[in-house]
């Protein structure tokens, strides 16, 4: 991304935004609140940004001096307009990239038990394919991972307990972010409505303990960073309160399965979506000045991010009518395209490009197991075994889609930082790609789904690239070449 585009549309944003608050007509008050992000001039105070905010009749509930953003309510109908530098928060998809709704519940005699210490006794090891095709066993013969290290699980909650995590989570750095306000309370990071969360911990940590399933990392903690509300929405100010939350903590990692909007793609040059786009972008870069790498997963919607399309189904929450927007190399899906961000498409147990995995060449960096379910062959039955098996309230179950990838990814690199402590962001994301396995392109068109099922070609996808291509990135990522 060009910088100068960034920091000219920044300044014109940050020019409206200062002008015209004091001194104007009394709000007009609809009566229901609404909340924004208003951006006050980076790397200073916002103690004018605040004063402007007051005098056009909101209301600041969270100031993040650190990146000059502001989380603002307010009952005036009229307040983008009076302060110009906000936009309107946007209502995101649940949990981001679509979920594909494939799970079901494993039961687990608790008499089942194996040694601890050893990953392949743990009771469901055998369903757990995503370990061993990415060298998780021999991994933990080298390192569990460094209880010091803490990966920050940005998701729906952990459930604290889990027998397979309740002795795996940072309890003091674990927070609510709802509203872009921390509250470190047990009982407003905890899951309420959604098992995504848990589903991600336990695939970067579930103890080895003999009960259920092995994690990537079981040796390292994870803290659950809420930002996923009760009605399955990720909110701009949630994200960027995680975000600067797991660096100012000092979390070398954090796991992103959502992407941010309504808007599915946000666009510099669309006023809309412009303050949300560059609020983002000041979290992110701070977070990894801190040191925290930001694992997120390319989507589910088997597009090609590298290349123009279509995209009709923004907005998705009813803020706006659904229009058709022509995607450019303006618009991005955050925070999996956010400069420095390690972006993970998913494999199913063939390490072939799951169907719904989204792609694109420059984009994705690395790819890890997410999960296939659909027919392999003619005549097959679909097997939600070929799913992801990891923690749930109360059990544990299938789930799949590059949610399920991401993990993998962030537990890998909870590895490698613990094997090889003090690398910065940008070194442990290049050493990721360099000790992933390498996988080419399918030749051809590809398309994962037989043809006599349904629309043969709702998957149809194009790799392009050759080592490093558009579906795999550098390769799927390898537990064992990080701590060997």
């Amino acid at each position: 991304m060009n910088r100068k585009v960034i920091g000219t549309a920044c300044a014109a944003v940050l020019a409206i935004g200062l002008l015209g608050a004091a001194g104007t007509p009394a709000a007009a008050d609809d009566g229901q609140e609404h909340g924004y992000l208003v951006l006050g001039p980076q790397g200073q105070s916002t103690k004018n940004a605040q004063k402007r905010v007051a005098a056009a009749g909101g209301t600041v509930v969270a100031a993040y001096d650190q990146i000059g953003v502001l989380v603002v309510r307010s009952t005036a109908s009229d307040f983008a307009s009076r302060v110009g530098g906000g936009l309107e928060v946007a209502s995101t998809d649940g949990l981001g990239t679509t979920l594909i709704d494939d799970e079901e519940t494993v039961a687990v005699d608790p008499a089942s038990l194996g040694a601890p210490g050893d990953p392949t006794a743990e009771p469901l090891w055998g369903l757990q394919w995503d370990m061993q095709q990415i060298g998780v066993a021999e991994a933990q013969g080298v390192t569990t991972g460094d209880p010091s290290v803490v990966v920050g699980v940005l998701d729906s909650g952990i459930d604290s307990s889990h027998p397979d995590l309740k002795n795996q989570i940072a309890y003091d750095e674990s927070a609510s972010c709802l509203g872009g306000v921390v509250d470190t309370n047990e009982s407003a990071w905890i899951p309420t409505t959604s098992d995504h969360g848990t589903h991600v911990a336990g695939t970067i940590a579930a103890e080895i303990n003999g009960v259920g399933i092995a994690g990537v990392a079981p040796g390292v903690k994870v803290a659950s960073v809420k930002v996923v509300n009760d009605d399955g929405y990720i909110y701009p100010e949630a994200a960027i309160c995680g975000y600067l939350w797991a660096a100012d903590h000092g979390m070398p990692v954090t796991n992103n399965s959502y992407f941010i909007d309504p808007w599915e793609f946000n666009c510099v040059n669309d006023p809309r979506q412009r303050p949300v786009w560059l609020a983002v972008q000041r979290a992110l870069r701070y977070s990894a000045e801190k040191g925290t790498l930001t694992v997120a997963s390319a989507g589910n919607s088997n597009v090609d991010l590298q290349h123009k399309f279509v995209d009709s189904g923004s907005p998705n929450d009813g803020s706006y009518p659904v229009e058709d927007r022509t995607i450019t190399g303006a618009c991005r899906d955050l925070p999996a395209e956010a400069p420095g961000v390690v972006t993970v498409s998913a494999v199913g147990p063939t390490a072939q490009k799951s169907y719904y995995s989204s792609y694109g060449q420059g984009v994705v960096d690395v790819a890890a197991p997410g999960g296939d379910t659909r027919f392999r062959t003619m005549g097959a039955a679909r097997t939600l075994s070929d799913g992801v098996l990891s923690t749930v309230p109360g059990g544990w179950g299938y789930k799949q889609g590059t949610s399920m990838a991401g993990p993998h990814a962030a537990g890998v690199a909870a590895l490698a930082v613990s094997a090889h402590p003090g690398m910065k962001p940008g070194q442990l994301a290049s050493f990721l790609e360099r000790t992933a396995t390498p996988i080419a392109c399918p030749a051809g068109v590809y398309n994962p789904v037989p043809q006599w099922v349904g629309n043969e070609t709702a998957y149809e996808a194009t790799c392009t690239g050759g080592a490093r291509n558009g579906f795999y990135g550098a390769g799927n990522i390898n537990a064992y070449n990080v701590v060997k």
